[in-house]
């Protein structure tokens, strides 16, 4: 009896530990005066919340019990990798009407979804704008992991604010297109996304006026903030690992 007990205990904790409630998040006002809240869960999987609707990017059940979250109205991908893509994740996530949005291999893993490629722009809904840009490597041996035109990063605008969510890329010439963004979050952890002074280069670029490093691993990450010092950028760091 004792060892149920135990056992029920420990599987209550595992889901209140889970819970959407239970990691960090940050709050904004969009220009149009509505709530942003951005939830950090791990790596590269974060939940938006925006004036009641919720939007997943990226989940992953390695993470994040997604059954102890709020049902997602949009779902998006950025590429193929498991770190990126799981299915029990989205499964878990989704409800009837829930918009699932993908790169072209990931729609093909999973057998649904919107595709979007690099350069796409589209209004799924009357609060969302969503433009696809490239994601991917440059340095010589490395192109392999993310080849160029297949995987996405996204720009989003909700109530006018504009975040640019990068997905696995290095410090690419497009980023100079880059426009009026409010919130960024970048990758860095070479081999496969950016190296600090990259992310430096990358967010000197287009100089948004928030920037979260995310999917960075073992990487030391106040390096990055150090080099940014005087930037203008407001460097925030938080559990992305």
């Amino acid at each position: 009896m004792k060892l149920q007990i135990l056992i029920i205990m420990c599987s209550l904790f595992t889901g209140i530990f889970t819970s959407a409630s239970n990691f960090a998040s940050d709050k904004f006002k969009t220009k149009d005066g509505s709530e942003l809240e951005i939830t950090f869960i791990k790596h590269a999987s974060l939940m938006l919340k925006y004036d009641g609707h919720i939007i997943q990017v990226d989940p992953v059940s390695e993470y994040a019990d997604y059954s102890a979250f709020p049902k997602a109205d949009i779902i998006l991908i950025t590429h193929e990798h498991g770190d990126h893509l799981d299915k029990k994740a989205i499964t878990a996530s989704e409800k009837p009407g829930t918009i699932l949005i993908a790169n072209g291999n990931s729609e093909k893993i999973l057998g649904k979804g919107t595709i979007m490629k690099n350069g796409d722009k589209i209004h799924p809904t009357d609060y969302l704008t969503i433009e696809a840009v490239p994601a991917y490597n440059t340095t010589p041996g490395r192109e392999k992991f993310h080849p160029r035109h297949r995987d996405n990063g996204y720009i989003l605008t909700l109530g006018g604010t504009r975040i640019y969510i990068a997905g696995d890329t290095e410090d690419i010439p497009e980023l100079s297109n880059l426009k009026d963004i409010d919130i960024a979050f970048l990758p860095v952890n070479q081999p496969y996304t950016m190296t600090v002074p990259q992310a430096e280069h990358a967010a000197r670029m287009f100089s948004p006026k928030i920037l979260y490093p995310y999917h960075y691993g073992e990487t030391k990450i106040e390096e990055l903030k150090d080099k940014l010092k005087g930037s203008g950028i407001d460097v925030r760091i938080r559990q992305l690992q």
